[in-house]
Order: structure tokens, then C-alpha cells, then sequence
């Protein structure tokens, strides 16, 4: 099953879903998207109903108040998006990726030696080290 490429809206789903670590109310995902924006209930709802359509959710019927969860990891989801971006704005540079975002958000020092241990990492399992 491939993972699918969610709307803005649907990753802010997603992530509601991933930061609860089980499966959700439509009411639940409503209350905590709330606090960051004015979104209507019916618009969750709705939203939520699609990406279970989709093959982004999955919905448990089994109570009165159905629960969703996702279906797919959120390393997995990162993963296909990044790719996704990487082709797009990149032409499928790694390198250029990395440069922008070292150049936007300017790393601290532990996350640098976070960065630097992932390469080295890399390298390894790529026989190059």
C-alpha cells in the first residue's frame, strides 16, 4: 500500500492523531485543532470522513462515537512528502535539500552534532565510511 500525499489540512489531522498516539473522536480532533484555529466542527467531520476515504484514517464503528486513527506512520508520511519536495523544488538534490534548510532555520550545536552522527550513519550502512 503506498502512502498517500495529504492536504495541509489532512497533516494537521495526521498530527493531532500521532501527538495522541491512539485513535480519536472527531470531537477530540475538533478540540485540539481548535487551539491553534477557529475551524468548525461539521468541517472536521467532513475532512475526517474523506480521509478515511482516502486511505489516510481509519474508522472504528464499534461505538456510538466513531474513533479514527491513522493509517499510516508519521516517519512515513514525512518521508513520501520530503521525497516529494526534494523532486519538486530540489531536482532530487539531497544536498540542496540540506543547504536550504541549514540556511532557513540555523541549527544549534547539539542539533549539528544530531546531524552529523545521522551522516555518519549513512555513510555506514552505505559502506563508506
Amino acid at each position: 500500500m503506498t502512502t498517500p500525499h495529504p492536504t495541509e489540512g489532512e497533516l494537521a489531522i495526521l498530527q493531532v492523531l500521532w501527538d495522541h498516539g491512539g485513535p480519536c473522536t472527531v470531537r477530540e480532533v475538533h478540540e485540539a485543532l481548535s487551539l491553534h484555529k477557529d475551524t468548525a466542527y461539521t468541517t472536521v467531520l467532513k475532512m475526517m470522513t474523506i480521509m478515511a476515504d482516502k486511505g489516510l484514517l481509519q474508522r472504528d464503528e464499534s461505538e456510538r462515537s466513531h474513533r479514527y486513527s491513522a493509517l499510516h506512520p508519521e516517519p512515513d508520511v514525512q518521508s513520501v512528502l520530503v521525497k516529494d519536495l526534494m523532486q519538486r523544488a530540489f531536482a532530487g538534490s539531497a544536498l540542496q535539500l540540506v543547504q536550504r534548510a541549514l540556511d532557513v532555520d540555523k541549527p544549534s550545536r547539539d542539533e549539528l552534532d544530531a546531524i552529523a552522527r545521522l551522516i555518519a550513519d549513512a555513510k555506514s550502512k552505505r559502506g563508506h565510511a
